[in-house]
């Protein structure tokens, strides 16, 4: 199964058109070969580091697919249906990446004239 991580970063997260952020693509998360966590968002660069969680947590979601009325019917002895829910483990995630430092901007080799 995939590895999951929570990811911690310092300081506020703003897009230029001041929307809000979730659920949209921030950048690219890349492992250099020391296994450094690497995080590149925009032209900015962040170095973080892999740490273990002291407990591990769950990314659940809610099953959407429980019994429904049909056509006026009761559901035959369900006590609470509507009060009831099943949940689905996603992930166990155990480590975090925690990036800390300030962004580090990217800056192109450009020649120097002679």
């Amino acid at each position: 199964p995939a590895e999951w991580f929570m990811i911690e970063m310092q300081g506020n997260l703003e897009s230029r058109s001041k929307e809000h952020v979730e659920g949209k693509f921030i950048g690219d998360l890349h492992f250099n070969k020391q296994g450094v966590p690497v995080m590149i968002i925009g032209h900015h660069i962040l170095y973080g580091k892999e740490i273990e969680l002291d407990q591990p947590v769950l990314a659940i979601s809610k099953d959407s697919n429980l019994p429904e009325k049909s056509n006026g019917e009761e559901l035959m002895d369900l006590d609470n249906v509507e009060n009831s829910g099943k949940y689905n483990v996603n992930a166990i995630i155990r480590k975090k990446l925690v990036f800390k430092s300030r962004p580090k901007p990217i800056i192109a080799n450009v020649p120097k004239k002679v």
